[in-house]
């Protein structure tokens, strides 16, 4: 019901739709997931003020960008995020595809160390903050080791990884198996779980993560977030 196109056209993962290159897609799926946190309409605007800003190419400026390119981002406001944390962030993605093979290739190397999302997220915060970044922007990406439970890098990584034959999902890094997801939780998520009897812990935190994945995985041990569209949609568009 939810896992179809007509999903993309309210949802945060409609800017990402809107490339078609795996660069330009990873790159602004990076960004758009970071900001996704609010309103979904004020994230899809700001998502896409984020693309002007970058001259529609995010890849290419993160790659090729001079300093005083830079300049331009300093404007940018979305919640607690600002320019700030926006020329940070694309300095230190820079920094990933210059040094670590890019994005794709640092989190594959987290999940062949790990086998799980947590310790995969874990590691990109390292090497995402290996050149130095300030304490307000390392805020702005998650750590399970330290509790959280890093819905928006988990989004990400669904995006990036889940093949889906009705179009939402773009399924484009290969090297790493669905089976080892972890589910995007956020309030909406929680809740219906918890009324579903698939979740008992009562905060939305790591180990809540991993209790639910426990849960799903007993339904399909393949892809077990598929039924992040369910669960999300029953809670946000259906109020249950």
């Amino acid at each position: 019901m939810y896992q179809c196109t007509s999903f993309i056209e309210n949802d945060p993962i409609s800017v990402p739709h809107t490339f078609s290159s795996a660069g330009d897609i990873e790159v602004s799926a990076f960004l758009v997931a970071t900001i996704s946190w609010g309103n979904r309409k004020s994230i899809i605007t700001n998502a896409n003020r984020m693309m002007s800003l970058m001259d529609g190419s995010p890849y290419e400026f993160v790659t090729e960008h001079h300093p005083s390119d830079l300049k331009r981002l300093s404007s940018f406001v979305h919640r607690t995020f600002n320019g700030d944390d926006f020329i940070q962030f694309v300095k230190s993605l820079q920094n990933i595809y210059v040094k670590h093979e890019g994005l794709q290739r640092v989190f594959t190397n987290g999940f062949e160390n790990s086998g799980n999302a947590g310790s995969a997220i874990a590691y990109f915060k390292k090497v995402f903050e290996e050149n130095y970044i300030s304490f307000r922007t390392t805020k702005h990406i998650s750590d399970p080791e330290s509790g959280s439970a890093a819905k928006r890098l988990n989004m990400f990584l669904r995006w990036m990884v889940r093949k889906n034959s009705k179009g939402v999902d773009f399924g484009i890094w290969e090297s790493i198996p669905t089976a080892q997801l972890s589910i995007p939780l956020d309030v909406h998520t929680g809740n219906v779980s918890r009324k579903l009897n698939l979740l008992t812990r009562k905060q939305n935190d790591w180990k809540a993560v991993s209790e639910l994945d426990i849960a799903l995985r007993e339904f399909d041990a393949v892809d077990p977030i598929k039924y992040d569209f369910a669960l999300f949609g029953l809670g946000a568009m259906e109020k249950f």
